[in-house]
């Protein structure tokens, strides 16, 4: 199994690919048409991605079967053209959550004793004590997380360590989960802005979360409230947020950006960057030394089950729910030809299997088949198959619940 890998990899990541039995080609600076280059040349059977975008040209250049998000989103992705040509699309959930909660706090922190400013006018040469004395402190402050994931719930633990009170919504939280992990549940992230001294967002970036963040969001904050974005920065809507900094002095703690650069180093002109309430870093949240390694030791693990039971484990594209609608159940000797006379009867009617498994018994000597069809076959065709088979034990035929 040949893996490509086109973005940074631990070597610990790459020794392990190697101690699997898999030929790696490493190119972290492949991009754009040298990695749909790479692909057409190396025919990869697995491509390993951190930040680099994987577009339907790629995915078109040659025969890989599973693309490996080295981190937790996969927005970089072109998920819909994978699942279209039957590729695999998986990543690393989780395994950052630390060190993006690390972050997050430092941003917080940052924000509220302005260390960036101390580091400059310090670093000029400049002696103002009086100015940089004035804050607010965290303790006793309300912080609300907007998303509760893994990274949501890796903040609450160490809000508790600087004595604040989390409030919070997410999608799947419901009152008495909030109860249990010792939170204030809100029914709307709106609800959240409005009382929050500090909001941070911790959403995956999806159809439902893009712009979710918006100018009622900002409207709804307490004004000179900090706002902390380390997820994605398509869910919150910029230009909301820079007049919200502008005129209700929120004061803003982001790792992500709506246009940052593709690359590790290039420039970056987005108008935010001279907002003087912005506190900046470049996309770093997972950059840590102990979650670059346990995102090696993840992608490694998801290469190794692929490879030897072509399994997918944290596989983001497969489908929820299928068309099918009915079920068919084959209690059958396990002879040679038995299923293919039943899937040959299926093809004659025209039904296509949806998803299909085989179960074998102690003893391999019996098995059943669960065969599931977008639609019903006729009795007819049932009657044939078991009186024309004596192979197969009992038929039956389910119908599904929608």
């Amino acid at each position: 199994m040949l893996v490509l890998i086109a973005d940074k990899f631990e070597q610990s990541g790459r020794d392990g690919l190697q101690a699997i039995g898999c030929e790696t080609c490493y190119q972290p600076d492949l991009k754009d048409d040298s990695l749909s280059e790479a692909i057409r040349n190396g025919r990869p059977d697995v491509l390993v991605v951190r930040g680099t975008k994987v577009t339907e040209p790629m995915l078109d250049a040659g025969p890989v079967k599973l693309v490996v998000r080295a981190g937790a989103g996969y927005n970089t992705i072109n998920v819909a053209a994978a699942s279209k040509r039957g590729i695999y699309v998986s990543n690393c959930p989780g395994k950052n959550s630390i060190a993006v909660a690390e972050l997050a706090f430092a941003l917080i922190l940052a924000l509220d004793r302005r260390i960036a400013d101390n580091v400059i006018a310090l670093r000029r040469g400049e002696w103002n004590k009086k100015e940089f004395s004035k804050a607010r402190g965290l303790y006793g402050r309300r912080l609300g997380l907007i998303g509760l994931g893994k990274i949501g719930q890796t903040m609450i633990p160490r809000a508790r360590a600087f004595g604040m009170r989390v409030i919070a919504w997410s999608r799947s939280l419901t009152p008495d989960q909030a109860v249990a992990l010792g939170i204030e549940y809100k029914a709307t992230p709106r609800e959240v802005a409005g009382v929050a001294d500090v909001v941070s967002v911790h959403l995956a970036l999806n159809p439902e979360t893009k712009s979710l963040i918006g100018a009622d969001f900002f409207k709804a904050m307490r004004a000179g409230a900090y706002f902390i974005n380390t997820s994605r920065g398509e869910v919150v809507d910029q230009a909301a947020l820079v007049k919200a900094m502008e005129t209700r002095g929120i004061r803003a703690g982001l790792d992500v950006y709506a246009g940052e650069p593709t690359s590790g180093v290039g420039e970056f002109t987005d108008e935010i960057a001279k907002e003087a309430n912005l506190y900046g870093t470049h996309h770093i949240g997972a950059s840590t030394d102990q979650a670059q390694e346990a995102i090696a030791a993840e992608t490694v693990r998801i290469i190794r089950e692929f490879k030897e039971t072509g399994r997918v484990p944290n596989v983001v594209n497969l489908a929820r729910q299928t068309p099918a609608t009915h079920r068919l159940v084959v209690r059958h000797l396990d002879r040679p030809g038995v299923l293919a006379s039943v899937l040959e009867a299926i093809k004659a009617e025209q039904i296509n299997v949806q998803e299909m498994e085989n179960i074998v018994f102690e003893g391999a000597a019996a098995a059943v088949a669960r065969i599931n069809l977008d639609n019903p076959p006729s009795r007819a065709m049932l009657d044939h198959l078991r009186a024309g088979n004596a192979d197969i034990i009992e038929l039956d035929l389910l119908k599904l619940k929608g």
